[in-house]
């Protein structure tokens, strides 16, 4: 199975992603960890997207991140695109939250960088300030892509309800006993884990003749 969880900045791509692939036995894959360097330096687009080609290698993968002009490879052989598209109110508070949570406990993120509050908050390049400006562009644009042609190969599937990335809860595997149906509301991340798990069974199962 390959996913790609797109969505902007704190709408929940990592903790999703890490579920679907822990839950599905499939290596998880950051884009942001492929596309930064040390000292916040962004790596050159040659080299990003070597390093994409290489992480897609695998048979079967979920990845976490949009990079718009990575599509024509990330999406070439990708299977469902799950877009978290929450209320503008609970994306800026978990990147809030999560802000201050990495400032103040000096978390380590990619190739060794930092966040502080004075860049994540204060400064030009501030990710609160790209999360609030970002938010309309971000729904205009997958909505074209989703009424693209060009990618009808790909199952899409819209989240916009805080449910549906708790469906998890404190009993993950009652995500696979939901009968699969129609993709909304709260079910939505049952649906697609079961969704997946089939393709995997069905892929694993010899075929006779």
């Amino acid at each position: 199975m390959r996913i790609n969880i797109v969505g902007s900045s704190g709408c929940g791509k990592s903790t999703l992603g890490q579920h679907l692939a822990r839950e599905l036995a499939l290596p998880y894959i950051e884009l942001d960890a492929l596309f930064w360097q040390p000292n916040w330096t962004p790596a050159p687009d040659p080299a990003f997207l070597a390093r994409i080609t290489t992480a897609l290698s695998a048979p079967g993968w979920v990845l976490d991140g949009n990079y718009d002009r990575t599509r024509p490879i990330k999406w070439a052989n990708v299977e469902v695109v799950i877009w978290l598209d929450l209320p503008a109110w609970r994306i800026l508070m978990q990147v809030l939250k999560r802000t201050l949570r990495r400032s103040l406990k000096g978390e380590v993120l990619w190739a060794g960088n930092r966040e502080t509050l004075h860049k994540a908050l204060f400064s030009r390049d501030s990710i609160l300030l790209w999360a609030i400006t970002s938010l309309g562009p971000i729904r205009r644009r997958y909505q074209a892509v989703m009424a693209d042609p060009n990618w009808s190969h790909i199952h899409f599937v819209r989240v916009q309800t805080q449910q549906a990335l708790t469906a998890l809860g404190a009993d993950p595997h009652a995500a696979f006993r939901q009968p699969l149906s129609q993709c909304c509301g709260g079910k939505i991340l049952p649906v697609v884990l079961q969704h997946a798990r089939s393709r995997k069974r069905a892929a694993d199962d010899p075929v006779d003749g």
